[in-house]
């Protein structure tokens, strides 16, 4: 019996050493197993990362994209603006032109108005001056007939013996006239003969014989 107990301590103790190089080895097994997922993982990062750059990547590509799509619409705007520009510049230009040729236009009608009014200024003297003249034209020839009739009143009271109270008819005168007309006024006057004494008159103011 005493010899089985070292056996059996032996055993045992050969079995604890199993138990814990076999512990041991599980415990190698897992850190070699961490250290592989830590490993793993790390990869896992890294390509994580990269896929995030390829994504940021890609979103710029997109984006890029996007603007060369809009990039000839923006720049066929950018060509409408121009020629609306240039539109409106030359249509500032033919205002401003028609506004010259507006502001030419009112100096020459206020220069023709002006000289159409010394035009009818100058007419309205003319007129005045040739109703005068007309008037002193009528007035004279007037005063004229008055002075003949005058000279055939008296011719007529020498030939017939007639006193210095005795009233000729236009009749007895017009024989002493040329083509035996009597004398009209020019103004559409009428004539009083009166006496043989008396001067005959025109019943327009101002046509008489001067005294």
């Amino acid at each position: 019996m005493k010899s089985i107990i070292p056996w059996v301590l032996v055993v045992a103790l050969l079995g604890g050493v199993y138990f814990l190089y076999s512990g041991s080895s599980a415990k190698d097994g897992e850190l070699a197993q961490l250290r592989q997922d830590g490993e793993e993982l790390k990869k896992l990062r890294a390509e994580n990362e990269e896929l995030k750059k390829v994504s940021a990547d890609n979103e710029d590509v997109k984006r890029l994209r996007k603007d060369n799509e809009e990039l000839p619409r923006l720049r066929g705007e950018v060509r409408q603006l121009r020629e609306q520009g240039k539109q409106l510049t030359n249509q500032m230009q033919v205002l401003q032109s028609q506004r010259v040729q507006t502001a030419q236009q009112q100096q020459q009608f206020q220069q023709l108005v002006s000289e159409n009014q010394t035009l009818k200024n100058q007419s309205q003297e003319l007129q005045q001056a040739s109703n005068q003249a007309a008037t002193v034209a009528q007035l004279n020839a007037c005063v004229n007939n008055l002075r003949q009739i005058e000279g055939a009143k008296q011719q007529w009271a020498l030939e017939n013996k007639k006193s210095a109270g005795s009233i000729p008819t236009t009749a007895d005168l017009a024989p002493y006239f040329p083509q035996n007309v009597f004398p009209t006024c020019p103004a559409s006057g009428a004539y009083t003969l009166n006496t043989v004494s008396a001067h005959a008159v025109c019943s327009i103011r101002g046509h008489s014989i001067p005294q």
